[in-house]
């Protein structure tokens, strides 16, 4: 095992350049911390920019009429299916209008309407038109390309191509920075007395989803060997539309946003019949678990003879090209033309609604260890989340996050970053082609105690202890850590709700309306903790 050769030191490592990282790592610069952000791949190749729908906000005087903040609550706790956490919900919405008008004055350029306001669609669980958006189909990018030039121009230090492998820690278990990996393998420790994670999801875990490849799990894995907990992570969201281009497809695959739906498309089967129809009160803009689901069932009926995807028919739209440029672009590059054909449609692996146990203030249970964004779970969006509410989350979490670190610093409750040789880390990796299929098949929408059982023993028999001296393999690690938290949640969940959708417990049990946490054991086990370890951070 190889001792890290190199050194840095800052007063905050935010690791991830999505919309959480580089927004708490300017908040932090302007407090005048020193901020070292620490990304993996380079800078904008992370999950923000491929965000499509727009951010859910009620913004003052550029609401529609008789919206509040108090609507977009109430659908937000209707969406999280009963495990959202009351305070984290009301908190991270009310200060939404106040984190999007700060992201304009950064020069983030939001789509207006002809009267100055901005425009605004609706999607799937919301009771009003309230998601702003950018380029038409572009949020994400657009937010990216924002937050990334101002820390660029504000000369916030960035490390591209350095992976994060583990974090350091005092002998009383306070962190005080990370060991990496740089983009030849070579170790290095950066030094510091607060660590952010804003890492992003986990979508990898599956064949085909809307996650680019970096979606690994690494801030959920480094966070559970650090001492935090994490909570609610059986519930992955798969998104209801996503290009169906073939069978068998890999990788991220184009996402097809909800607010095309909103703006009148629907969902048919080969036969033309509405998929959606009397399934749900919003039909096509029920939430995304919901759906999400009945297409699941729908494509088990085999309709037309196709049993792998249905078709969102947007025919009707007739500015798709100039509203969703995106989406536009990505069915001609399939072969069709969203004017005339009705777009092949399939669930995928989309948002992560659990994630390492933390504050809206990005405060974990671990001294000196923060979390914001995809990465976390505030209770926020519980069971399942609302269309919209990601980069939301990320804006407001992110900026209470780099408060948060700059309070702690200034009361002395982190510890002091110290010279350490710590060695090269051990962990299982399995191999990454089985644990997609396995997950796949049997930990996706559909589960049951059987096929639960079948990703346990497979993963048990295909890791192998490996030393994690390279980028890919502190990823499988992660891969193969998270969904061995996935499966031990999914099979004590007996019951189904929200994202988790059990065949054998298909109903809703009352007495399962609380959160589970896992934690790992001496032996780098996940395992369930005290349901209440949920809420002991916040």
């Amino acid at each position: 095992m190889t001792a890290p050769r190199w050194e840095a030191r800052a007063d905050l490592i935010v690791v991830g350049t999505g919309v959480a990282g580089l927004t708490a790592a300017l908040r932090a610069h302007e407090l005048r911390l020193r901020v070292l952000v620490v990304t993996k791949a380079s800078g904008d190749d992370g999950n923000t920019r491929w965000a499509q729908g727009g951010v859910a906000v009620v913004l003052p005087d550029e609401h529609e009429p008789g919206d509040t903040v108090a609507r977009h609550i109430e659908d937000t706790l209707v969406a999280g299916a009963g495990l959202c956490e009351d305070v984290a919900v009301t908190t991270i919405i009310a200060d939404g209008p106040a984190a999007v008008t700060r992201l304009r004055a950064l020069g983030a350029v939001f789509d207006a309407s002809p009267d100055g306001t901005l425009e605004r669609t609706r999607e799937g669980g919301h009771s009003a038109f309230r998601v702003v958006h950018a380029g038409g189909d572009a949020t994400g990018a657009e937010v990216e390309r924002a937050l990334l030039k101002a820390t660029v121009d504000g000369r916030v230090p960035l490390l591209e191509n350095h992976v994060a492998v583990d974090a350091l820690r005092t002998p009383l278990g306070a962190v005080c920075g990370l060991l990496v990996l740089d983009g030849n393998g070579v170790p290095g420790v950066l030094g510091a007395p607060a660590v952010l994670l804003a890492t992003g999801g986990l979508g990898q875990m599956y064949q085909a989803t809307s996650n680019p490849s970096v979606a690994t799990g690494d801030g959920l894995a480094l966070a559970l060997r650090a001492g935090a907990v994490a909570a609610d992570v059986e519930f992955v969201q798969f998104h209801p539309t996503v290009l169906y281009t073939g069978r068998g497809a890999r990788g991220r695959c184009p996402l097809v946003t909800e607010a095309v739906r909103g703006e009148g498309a629907v969902l048919v089967d080969a036969t033309g019949a509405r998929v959606m129809k009397g399934v749900h009160p919003l039909e096509d803009l029920a939430p995304r678990d919901v759906v999400a689901a009945a297409i699941t069932r729908h494509m088990a009926l085999e309709p037309g003879g196709v049993d792998d995807h249905v078709f969102l028919d947007a025919t009707s739209l007739h500015d798709m090209a100039s509203r969703f440029p995106t989406v536009h672009a990505a069915c001609l590059a399939a072969g069709v033309d969203p004017a005339h054909d009705p777009i092949p449609v399939a669930p995928a692996a989309h948002f992560a609604c659990g994630g390492v146990v933390s504050t809206v203030d990005g405060r974990t249970g671990v001294t000196g260890l923060y979390a914001a964004g995809e990465v976390a779970r505030t209770g926020l969006h519980g069971a399942n989340r609302l269309a919209s509410n990601s980069l939301l989350e990320g804006l407001v979490c992110g900026e209470r996050a780099a408060e948060a670190v700059a309070a702690d610093l200034a009361v002395g409750l982190l510890a002091e970053p110290r010279v350490m040789t710590p060695v090269l880390l051990v962990a299982p990796v399995a191999d990454r082609d089985l644990l997609q299929r396995v997950m796949s098949r049997y930990a996706a929408i559909g589960r049951d105690a059987e096929g639960l059982a079948v990703v346990g023993s497979v993963l048990d028999v295909s890791a192998v202890d490996r030393v994690l001296d390279t980028r890919e393999l502190v990823e499988d690690a992660a891969l193969t850590m998270a969904a061995r938290a996935l499966i031990a949640a999914a099979a004590e969940r007996t019951e189904s709700r929200g994202c988790h959708v059990r065949t054998d417990f298909p109903v809703r049990d009352e007495a399962w309306q609380h959160s589970q946490v896992v934690r790992l054991t001496p032996t780098g086990q996940p395992v369930l903790a005290d349901p209440v370890m949920a809420r002991g951070v916040a």
